[in-house]
C-alpha cells in the first residue's frame, strides 16, 4: 500500500482514552499517538503536569488515516457525535481546560472542513457547539502507558463505565465505518 494518501488529523474531546479507542475502530485508521498540545509551559509536559490544568494543553490524539478509506470530514463527524461538543472544558466527570473539545487544524484545508463540520452538525445539539478549532502547534507524545489505553485496560472501572458505552453508541451509529473484525 502506498502512504501518499495518509494524512494526520489531531483531535481533543476529553480524556484521550476514549477518544483513541473510538478511532481504534474506524476504518482507514493506520496509527493514534495518545498526546498533548496547545498549552503555553515551555518543554515537554508530563501527565500530572497536565491533569493539573496549568500548563494549557488538551488530552488528544493524533490519528494517522488513510484517506481512501476514510476522509477528514467523516473523522471529525464521528469525533463531533463521539463526545459531547456543547460542553465547555468538560466531559462527563472529567473536568478543566485540559478536557477541552479542540480540533487542531494541520492546514488551511483541515479548517474550512472543520468549520463546514461544525456548523453542519450545529442544529442536531440543543446547546451551542463549543469545540476550539484552532492551528497544531507542537504535539507531545504522552507517556507510554497512556498508549492503547483501553486495548490494555479494558476491565479496569474507568474503560468499563466510560468508554465501553461510547464504543457502543459508535458502532450503533457509524457501523459503515468501523474495520472489519476477524474471527
Amino acid at each position: 500500500m502506498s502512504n501518499k494518501n495518509l494524512k494526520t488529523a489531531t483531535l481533543g474531546g476529553g480524556c484521550f482514552w476514549c477518544i483513541e479507542a473510538i478511532f481504534n475502530e474506524i476504518r482507514g485508521v493506520e496509527k493514534i499517538v495518545s498526546g498533548y498540545t496547545g498549552g503555553t509551559a515551555p518543554g515537554k509536559p508530563t501527565y500530572k503536569e497536565v491533569c493539573s490544568g496549568l500548563t494549557g494543553h488538551a488530552e488528544v490524539v493524533q490519528i494517522t488515516f488513510d484517506q481512501s478509506f476514510v476522509s477528514y470530514e467523516d473523522l471529525l463527524i464521528i469525533f463531533m457525535t463521539s463526545h459531547d461538543p456543547t460542553t465547555l472544558n468538560r466531559q462527563g466527570g472529567d473536568s478543566g481546560t485540559q478536557y477541552r473539545s479542540v480540533i487542531y487544524y494541520h492546514n488551511d484545508n483541515q479548517k474550512e472542513i472543520a468549520n463546514a463540520v461544525s456548523k453542519e452538525i450545529a442544529p442536531y445539539y440543543e446547546n451551542v457547539i463549543v469545540t476550539e478549532i484552532s492551528p497544531l502547534g507542537v504535539f507531545y507524545e504522552a507517556e507510554d502507558y497512556h498508549q492503547d489505553y483501553y486495548k490494555n485496560n479494558s476491565s479496569q472501572g474507568y474503560c468499563s463505565a466510560v468508554i465501553t458505552p461510547k464504543l457502543a453508541k459508535l458502532r450503533k451509529m457509524h457501523a459503515d465505518k468501523l474495520k472489519e473484525i476477524s474471527a
